[in-house]
């Protein structure tokens, strides 16, 4: 079986709203902290996170799953957008019966994740988040060096492609490739990435569900006060050699934040859940246990 099918397997689909979202929920081996939320970014999906996951619930529950477009959730060609993704989010957590967590966020996730914090400072938030773990996103959006797909991306209308001008296997993967660190990708890692992307066709999406950048860069005050005004303790687990999300971007947030706490992932490009899952699960438990 195949890293991806054996994903699926730990996983299940719950309704939500409209769409069908897969979430992988696991237990704690003992109980002892508040349950994790691990909230992925774009392109890609709960998968990263699958490294981290098991050591992460030897004393809480882990909790991680698919937005719409994305993995092996529901992928309608639809309009995307933040706010509704933050949405989903939030439902996800109040169907599985949370009322209180941390939150582990990375990329687009990052934004997702300074919305439900947005909410919590309005009071609208249906759960209470007690840490928070802020990896590799593009935290000031005008700081961020967008990659040539990006921009290529952008640049087109908010609509989906069609299959036969789409991504190819070999154009994501090579792409994907160029912002990991010292660690080059294992190939089968690729094509796992490949497989869940493509998914329903959902490489003919990514003109639609990229269109967050523009939000980011629209709504980019709501955004950051909130990553830098919520109550809860934070810490940035950063791959100091992201092309993207620049390190740059880290030492600035502290610097405006100066209780948040930096850690650096030498070596480390975007993806340190993938490139160096060891280092990664030692910052973010170091992170969840700040005070």
């Amino acid at each position: 079986m195949d890293a991806v099918a054996e994903w699926e397997e730990r996983g299940r689909r719950l309704d939500i709203g409209d769409h069908r979202i897969f979430v992988v929920d696991v237990p704690a081996d003992v109980e002892r902290d508040d349950p994790l939320v691990l909230i992925h970014g774009f392109p890609t999906s709960s998968f990263d996170w699958r490294h981290i996951i098991d050591p992460l619930a030897a004393t809480r529950r882990v909790v991680t799953f698919d937005f719409p477009g994305f993995g092996l959730s529901d992928k309608p060609n639809m309009r995307y957008s933040l706010f509704d993704q933050a949405t989903v989010a939030e439902a996800v957590i109040r169907a599985l019966g949370i009322d209180r967590a941390a939150v582990v966020s990375h990329d687009m996730g990052d934004s997702i994740a300074a919305e439900l914090y947005a909410r919590a400072l309005d009071g609208t938030l249906g759960f209470e988040v007690t840490r928070r773990v802020i990896t590799n996103g593009s935290i000031y959006i005008e700081m961020a060096n967008l990659s040539p797909g990006q921009q290529m991306l952008l640049a087109m209308a908010d609509e989906a492609l069609p299959i036969e001008i789409a991504p190819t296997e070999d154009t994501f993967t090579a792409s994907l490739a160029t912002i990991f660190g010292d660690t080059p990708p294992d190939p089968e890692e690729l094509h796992a990435q490949w497989q869940l992307l493509s998914q329903d066709d959902g490489q003919t999406l990514l003109p639609r569900t990229i269109r967050y950048i523009e939000e980011r860069r629209q709504h980019e005050h709501r955004w950051i006060s909130a990553l830098q005004r919520h109550p809860s303790p934070v810490t940035l687990a950063w791959g100091v050699l992201d092309p993207i999300a620049v390190f740059a971007m880290a030492e600035r947030f502290c610097k405006e934040q100066p209780m948040a706490r930096l850690i650096r992932l030498d070596g480390v490009g975007h993806f340190p859940m993938i490139e160096a899952p060891g280092l990664l699960y030692d910052a973010i438990a170091r992170g969840l246990a700040a005070g």
